[in-house]
């Protein structure tokens, strides 16, 4: 099989995929899939990417698993990692995505690990954590103010504020 062509069909999915249209969208990248072995990391992410573009986040969960455990490739299993942590978020699992997040290097994948991480934070019930990890990315693209942004998100977390304040 020519994977040049299989990918290139992958983004030509992609490019028209309607999460309005579930059940369609499924069983075409069902179809592509089918065409690698059941255990392929990478079709199993496509399916994982698939069910959780149409809100289907508890299908996707087992299959970015497989693909992960599987051993997909270096190119998309930071992807992997970040969507499933966002979908083990939206099924309620907010400290499993924490901790698979957290898991990650600071790399060219660290903007969008710390933007999930930021939700799971605040899903885990740790919103003080949550606004520190935005306000630190936020700093970097601040030029006038990022050094007092990320002073500012510093103190959050180094007086022990995880919890929030009392009344």
């Amino acid at each position: 099989m020519d994977h040049d062509d299989w990918d290139a069909r992958v983004a030509a999915f992609w490019a028209t995929a309607d999460d309005e249209r579930a059940d369609e969208t499924v069983a075409a990248m069902r179809a592509l899939a089918a065409e690698h072995p059941a255990d392929d990391p990478r079709a199993l992410f496509e399916l994982a990417c698939a069910h959780d573009f149409v809100g289907r986040e508890a299908e996707a969960v087992p299959l970015y698993r497989a693909a992960i455990d599987g051993g997909l490739d270096p190119e998309h299993r930071p992807l992997a990692v970040i969507q499933l942590a966002s979908s083990l978020r939206n099924v309620g699992e907010a400290e499993q995505a924490v901790a698979l997040l957290e898991a990650m290097p600071d790399d060219a994948h660290a903007p969008g690990r710390d933007a999930f991480l930021a939700l799971a934070l605040h899903d885990a019930g740790r919103p003080t954590e949550a606004l520190a990890v935005a306000l630190r990315r936020l700093a970097a693209t601040l030029p006038e103010y990022g050094r007092a942004v990320a002073a500012y998100a510093d103190e959050l977390t180094e007086c022990g504020r995880t919890e929030p304040a009392e009344d």
